[in-house]
């Protein structure tokens, strides 16, 4: 585990210093597209204005700051719309004309606020974005970032992630991978077979575990984070039964969470304690003189640590892979003889000028990675990429019969690849 968190610490290091080419241009117009043009400093886009003259002319609860959730929650309650807060699913549910412009405007004013002129002028330098990796920043041990929101980048913007003249980005995602980590942890040879092929949800539909993709996803979602009602729940049984060992591997952990007890990765991350309140409750419930709401909270708390711990296990090892994947992959970028650094480059320097001229990772998003590479050797790069995947599966679990399935798409923007 410690080699691997320091093989990822050095990509880390080395693809702020490469940066994701992008296109402050092809930032700028999309912005402007969807917000209006860039305003003077202090103002609203005019498109954003637009939507929050709508949203108060609709709620006729008089002007207000909708930027200060308690303002935006106090306009909505004086127009006779009950809510709690503005969470999206909670609002989906009214009817109510001003609700519309009131879910565009959150949707704008995220992209403006997240990925906005700002964020542009902070983040983009030299036509690279360098945002700034936290190796394990995350109690599972998933990667976080200290600034520039890398591990977030919305759809509206990855197509100013562009290659250079002559380049090509490959671009290449893990299909399912934590339920392919679980098969393998658990040495499932029964859901090792379902998962071959791109679409291991498919998968668990031609073995008649259940009768649609869909509620195929929502069992083994159900499965990773512990679902004990609607679907989730009501398919488990039948998860469990087609797939013991992998089922058993999260049912255990989450016994031991409930328990209080320490879960630990495949490489052997451990999870942290419940806090001392928690344990507290438990040993007051335990008494047998607790008062019966503080029997119930304390059940639900001892519920809710072993849906962590349950899901800690797998996705812990499922960043691990990751690592493994991409140490492996710039290994194979750096030492394999095909990518020599490539002459008609060297004719043409302007072309990469002050950049590396190898395939070279520039991107990672905990079952993604992104290289940038010449045009002429993105296929033999998609090839190395699956490799790398193969090679990790084998290092972590030897022969475990899991097939780590890849999307992979050479591409000329981010964008295109989804």
């Amino acid at each position: 585990m410690l080699s691997a968190e320091s093989a990822g610490a050095l990509i880390a290091a080395e693809m702020a210093h490469h940066g994701l080419p992008w296109d402050v241009a092809v930032h700028d117009q999309l912005l402007t597209e969807a917000l209006g043009p860039r305003p003077r400093y202090g103002e609203r886009p005019a498109k954003l204005q637009a939507v929050i003259d709508r949203m108060i002319t609709a709620l006729g609860a008089g002007s207000f700051n909708p930027d200060s959730a308690i303002n935006l929650i106090d306009a909505l309650h004086r127009a006779g719309i009950e809510v709690t807060s503005t969470r999206k699913w909670e609002l989906e549910r009214i009817d109510h004309p001003a609700i519309e412009p009131l879910l565009e405007y959150k949707k704008l004013s995220r992209l403006l606020s997240a990925n906005g002129w700002t964020w542009m002028d902070t983040w983009i330098t030299d036509g690279r974005f360098r945002p700034d990796y936290v190796v394990g920043g995350v109690v599972t041990g998933r990667w976080a970032t200290d600034g520039g929101g890398a591990l977030q980048l919305p759809k509206q913007i990855r197509s100013a992630a562009r290659a250079d003249p002559g380049w090509k980005l490959v671009v290449a995602d893990a299909s399912q991978l934590e339920p392919r980590v679980l098969a393998a942890m658990a040495r499932d040879d029964q859901m090792a077979t379902a998962a071959r092929g791109h679409d291991l949800y498919q998968g668990l539909v031609e073995a008649g575990v259940v009768d649609t993709r869909a509620h195929a996803k929502v069992a083994m979602l159900g499965a990773l984070y512990g679902a004990t009602t609607g679907y989730g729940g009501n398919l488990m049984p039948q998860l469990i039964k087609a797939y013991p060992r992998a089922t058993g591997v999260v049912e255990e952990a989450a016994r031991a969470g409930e328990r209080g007890e320490i879960v630990s990765t495949f490489l052997g991350r451990r999870s942290p304690r419940p806090p001392e309140s928690w344990l507290e409750l438990q040993r007051l419930a335990a008494g047998g003189d607790a008062p019966a709401d503080e029997v119930r909270k304390a059940r639900q708390q001892a519920r809710d640590w072993g849906r962590f711990t349950r899901n800690f296990v797998v996705q812990g090892t499922a960043a691990e892979w990751a690592l493994c994947w991409m140490a492996g992959l710039r290994q194979s970028l750096d030492q394999n003889p095909e990518l020599d650094q490539n002459p008609e480059l060297d004719q043409d320097p302007e072309l990469v000028e002050g950049h590396q001229q190898r395939p070279h990772l520039v991107y990672f998003l905990h079952d993604e990675v992104i290289v940038h590479s010449p045009a002429d050797q993105a296929e033999r790069v998609a090839d190395l990429i699956k490799d790398a995947a193969d090679r990790a599966g084998r290092l972590l679990f030897g022969d475990s019969g899991v097939e780590f399935a890849l999307e992979v798409a050479i591409v000329d923007n981010y964008g295109q690849a989804k």
